[in-house]
């Protein structure tokens, strides 16, 4: 058995259309949102729409994507709609002239990304046999990598000549993603299931509830847990070198893109490690080493002096980690549940991760509010230990 390697780097287009848009909004939007709130606390108030809307529509529609059948396929028609949409409103993000039309333009951003997000992930599994799914996440998350890197690192250089640029150049590549797509991305064709067989997100939660083998249960919450860290530093960050460190907003796009280059550079490897060695061992060590990260980090500016190579080197070695633990997450969810319910264990994988970056950017907002921005990488730091004991806790799946 053998990966289709042209096939999985084209369908990798539709992540990386996922994924140039979150870098950029991750680092300006907090940026912009000081022109309205003096709290941190407010500030990742705002910037977990996203995820309100995540939490609310993900689920749905990609339990709804299992049982949609167009002449597109199941998937395809939410990306066709969805990509547009948020192209377009992109452009328009920088471009306001209060809170009220700053709020329209996120608000129908996160709406149309939401449409599309879970689809552009289930193409994956239902195109790639299970035991390669590691192996094509790596490369797909490569694709998603190669966005993050093209948007932190070279936006910050347009955001330098012009503010809108970034944004222009992201829109215009999100529809260059989606027309290749469309040409040479071709869904395999899965009959309707008959709806005595097809199983609601409610059931589904309820099985793995009510399951005597926790395995399922302990990796959405490990999945939470990873994600309360990642998500609220990722919403800190910006005003954390730049209210903390004292550096310019362009300072924290690039060092931030260095963790994005890392995890560019190691996504391949990382699924191929995790086939070698198991997706469980390859996610306990990332986050094993993560969480060592963060806490060298959380001594900068306090214990340690400020050093920004210092910063970069230590953010690409967490983006190695990172690799580790992300490309191997998803396939670890799917490889639980058969065929018809990928779409909706993609939904569950989103509730988890989305509820989380509800979850992180407040309690990490309400504890700089209560502290100082010395607590960000401290919090990251306990988030993610408490995550690599819920995957040590998890069994094989039986065959």
């Amino acid at each position: 058995m053998k990966l289709d390697v042209r096939k999985t780097f084209l369908l990798g287009l539709g992540f990386f259309a996922v994924s140039l848009v979150w870098p950029l909004y991750n680092v300006y939007v907090p940026i912009f949102l000081r022109d309205f709130f003096d709290s941190q606390f407010q500030i990742n108030a705002v910037m977990t729409l996203d995820n309100v809307l995540a939490v609310s529509l993900i689920p749905f529609i990609a339990s709804l994507s299992d049982r949609t059948h167009t002449r597109f396929g199941r998937r395809m028609p939410y990306l066709m709609v969805g990509i547009p949409l948020a192209a377009a409103s992109f452009v328009f993000l920088p471009n306001y002239n209060g809170f009220l039309m700053f709020m329209i333009i996120i608000t129908v951003l996160n709406f149309s990304m939401a449409i599309f997000r879970a689809p552009t992930v289930a193409l994956m599994p239902d195109i790639t046999p299970a035991p390669l799914r590691s192996q094509a996440n790596g490369i797909i998350n490569f694709m998603g990598g190669l966005a993050s890197v093209f948007v932190l690192i070279g936006g910050s250089r347009l955001y330098k000549l012009n503010p809108n640029y970034p944004f222009i150049f992201t829109s215009i590549m999100m529809i260059f993603a989606l027309a290749m797509l469309i040409k040479f991305i071709k869904e395999p064709v899965i009959g309707e299931v008959a709806a005595e067989k097809r199983i609601s997100i409610r059931k589904s939660v309820q099985s793995i509830l009510q399951d005597q083998d926790r395995s399922t249960l302990y990796i959405l919450l490990a999945i939470f847990f990873w994600f309360v860290g990642y998500q609220g530093v990722e919403a800190t960050f910006s005003n954390y070198c730049v209210q903390f460190l004292g550096l310019e907003v362009s300072d924290a796009s690039l060092i931030l893109g260095f963790f994005a280059l890392s995890f560019l550079a190691f996504a391949i490897p990382a699924g191929f490690i995790g086939t070698k060695i198991g997706k469980k061992k390859a996610i306990l060590i990332g986050l094993a080493g993560d969480t060592l990260v963060f806490i060298v980090l959380a001594l900068i500016g306090t214990v340690l002096p400020f050093n920004q190579l210092f910063m970069m080197l230590m953010m690409f070695i967490g983006g190695f980690f990172w690799a580790m633990i992300n490309i191997n997450s998803y396939p670890m969810v799917v490889e639980r549940t058969s065929e018809e319910k990928i779409g909706t264990y993609t939904g569950l994988y989103y509730f988890a991760s989305s509820l989380a970056a509800i979850t992180g950017p407040l309690l990490l907002g309400l504890l700089v509010d209560m502290t100082s921005f010395v607590a960000t990488f401290i919090f990251t730091a306990f988030a993610y230990f408490i995550a690599f004991n819920l995957i040590f806790k998890t069994k094989p799946v039986k065959a």
